[in-house]
């Protein structure tokens, strides 16, 4: 199982930095294969749900810490999901050509969301797969980060040096990279067995 889980988890790494990759360099094959790869994602984290919710109602031997480490997959894979779900957004205004009607600072602004997105999927995984507990924090400092792009974005979506309908395109993006971050904040919160878990 952790095996899996490792492994959803990559793919979802791999999805968001090959979106953003694939807008800004306006690789629309690329973009393609992520929106495919989305349904991969979406097979392994339903296969995964499965296996947890088999395991919790017939495996009456298992240990509390084999409990805990079950829960935990129930609550995280659904964020896992819809992360995966916002890097397919994204690649599919990829495969449109969007990247390439962007103005240079919201290309600037988009590469760093980009960037920030992958350091926050990987402290996710890094605090679910190795339980790093004291590293909550540090994430939601990244978020932060975040959220003050998708001010910045939004400050030079305003200032009307786009189209309407790109300028509507861009603050989409900027909503799905700010709320990757949100969901890579709750994935940090929901280990079950942590103090103050949700």
């Amino acid at each position: 199982m952790e095996t899996s889980v490792i492994h959803v988890f990559a793919l979802v790494g791999e999805a968001i930095a090959e979106a953003t990759h694939a807008l800004l360099s306006g690789d629309r094959e690329l973009a393609k294969r992520v929106v495919k790869n989305d349904e991969v994602i979406d097979a392994e984290v339903n296969r995964l749900v499965a296996y947890a919710e088999n395991e919790l109602m017939t495996n009456l031997s298992l240990s509390v810490m084999s409990r805990q480490m079950l829960l935990t997959l129930l609550r995280t894979m659904p964020e896992v999901e819809r992360n995966g779900d916002l890097a397919e957004h994204i690649a599919r205004r990829a495969a449109r050509g969007l990247g390439s009607e962007m103005t240079p600072r919201s290309r600037g602004l988009i590469e760093r969301m980009g960037e920030v997105a992958s350091v926050i999927w990987k402290d996710a995984t890094d605090i679910i797969i190795d339980g790093k507990f004291d590293a909550v924090g540090a994430i939601e400092d990244v978020d932060d980060e975040l959220d003050d792009l998708h001010v910045s974005l939004t400050a030079e979506l305003t200032s009307g040096s786009m189209p309407v309908p790109v300028a509507v395109e861009l603050a989409l993006l900027a909503r799905f990279y700010e709320r990757f971050g949100d969901h890579c904040v709750n994935l940090a919160r929901r280990q079950v067995g942590r103090y103050g878990a949700d």
